[in-house]
């Protein structure tokens, strides 16, 4: 295989949570000069059509598929945008596209980039206060790309090393089972005074910030528009606001 002449470019965009002010200036600039613009419906739908601009969307399940389109388009000398709410490094399209990349040295002379966006748990966090001031982790709790298994064994592990958490992802309706059963391994690991906050749809109109004790928490307080931020055991209100300590000794 011959490297593509380098007349297309691919640029892997975050939308950033919902409020058009959150896109960054550089998302924005890219997707004023794109002509395809690449990403699952809701996502894409956030795009105003244009003249010169062609809409490409699909459904949330194939990621593989959009990322294998979208750089043979760059191939093809278009200037293409992938889209992604949020940042797109993060749960999100950019590790699709350079998985896509793998074993196809003919794209990988291609003119990618990666422009990051503001993410889901950092604007949560800054909603409710700093419930991220220390050391954090975030986990996907969707279980299409791992087992359940798996991802209750990690959130096992950040609870019993006192990390705080932000979940992605938490419980829609063909799996709405899987964060009961990670409430109940926090109640055990954390107790039932640990914080946790429920961020619905942030810099949205239909915001929503919840934060309640463990022991009070309940699985209908998520779907998939929320992000759930659990506290460190130092976690703690100051006001109406939620921090977590920058010191841990």
């Amino acid at each position: 295989m011959t490297a593509p002449q380098a007349t297309g470019t691919l640029c892997i965009a975050g939308l950033g949570p919902g409020d058009a002010q959150l896109v960054t200036p550089e998302v924005t600039a890219a997707l004023d000069a794109a002509t395809d613009i690449v990403g699952y419906n809701p996502y894409v739908a956030r795009i105003a059509p244009r003249p010169g601009l062609t809409l490409h969307a699909s459904d949330n399940r194939v990621e593989m598929d959009r990322a294998r389109a979208a750089l043979h388009m760059a191939a093809e000398g278009k200037q293409v945008v992938i889209v992604s709410s949020g940042d797109p490094g993060v749960f999100a399209m950019a590790a699709a596209v350079f998985e896509a990349l793998e074993g196809r040295p003919d794209w990988q002379a291609l003119d990618i980039r990666v422009l990051p966006g503001i993410t889901a748990m950092l604007a949560a966090a800054a909603k409710a206060g700093a419930p991220l001031g220390h050391d954090f982790c975030a986990i996907n709790l969707s279980d299409n790309l791992k087992p359940a298994e798996l991802i209750e064994a990690r959130v096992r592990a950040a609870a019993g090393a006192d990390f705080a958490m932000a979940f992605y992802n938490p419980r829609s309706a063909s799996r709405p089972h899987t964060f009961g059963r990670v409430l109940q391994v926090l109640l055990k690991a954390c107790g039932p005074d640990r914080l946790i906050t429920f961020a619905r749809a942030v810099s949205t109109p239909e915001e929503k910030i919840n934060t309640v004790r463990l022991g009070d928490a309940t699985p209908e307080m998520a779907d998939m528009r929320t992000v759930v931020i659990v506290g460190n055991s130092a976690t703690r209100h100051v006001g109406r606001f939620v921090y977590t300590p920058r010191s841990a000794l």
